[in-house]
């Protein structure tokens, strides 16, 4: 699991150097978060991660005087600010049919511009798509204990405090997701055969 640079004992000072509105800490709270923060709108299958988390850090730097706790509640606290931007993308992005991409794509092959590069772009993006397909396949709930599970590299309890929920909860989520996805791939784990009675 990936997990953020922590800073160790020195994160309260860089806190209230940020607070203060020194760039060095804001960039060093960045530095520290972003990447992670990119990792999880992706595994949701945001449209532009790397903008959205231009999002999320504008809120984390405009509202960071009022955040007061640990680096742990500091780092629930950026990802629940992640969520939220990414409910509010999801609900703010308007959908394009199937046809209107497909026109699209006719005429830029009408057009002579399919490249190598384009060729390279469309065979991840097939991949990005298998990646979205199967955790489609998962609820809501899954799929954000997931995210921020594997991608992320939170713990249990620090999922459950940005997904509001018991750790109880997390823990049975995470447990039907990873099911479901075995399943879907058609894994099974050793001994899966004999448990089943």
């Amino acid at each position: 699991m990936a997990r953020s640079p922590s800073f160790d004992t020195a994160f309260q000072q860089v806190l209230r150097a940020a607070q203060t509105g020194a760039d060095w800490a804001f960039t060093r709270l960045y530095e520290s978060l972003a990447p992670a923060v990119v990792g999880y709108l992706r595994a949701q299958g945001a449209d532009d991660p790397e903008g959205l988390t231009s999002d999320v850090f504008v809120k984390v730097f405009t509202a960071s005087g009022s955040f007061a706790g640990s680096e742990a509640e500091f780092r629930s606290w950026v990802f629940t600010i992640a969520r939220c931007r990414l409910i509010d993308a999801r609900r703010a992005k308007t959908r394009v049919d199937d046809a209107q991409r497909l026109n699209r794509a006719d005429l830029s092959d009408l057009h002579g511009t399919t490249t190598a590069a384009a060729e390279d772009e469309v065979m991840a993006r097939l991949a990005a798509e298998r990646v979205a397909q199967l955790l489609g396949e998962l609820t809501p709930g899954q799929r954000d204990v997931l995210s921020l599970r594997l991608v992320v590299g939170m713990s249990v309890d620090e999922v459950a405090a940005v997904l509001d929920k018991p750790p109880t909860a997390v823990k049975a989520l995470q447990r039907r997701a990873l099911a479901t996805l075995r399943r879907r791939l058609g894994v099974q784990t050793p001994g899966s055969i004999s448990a089943v009675s």
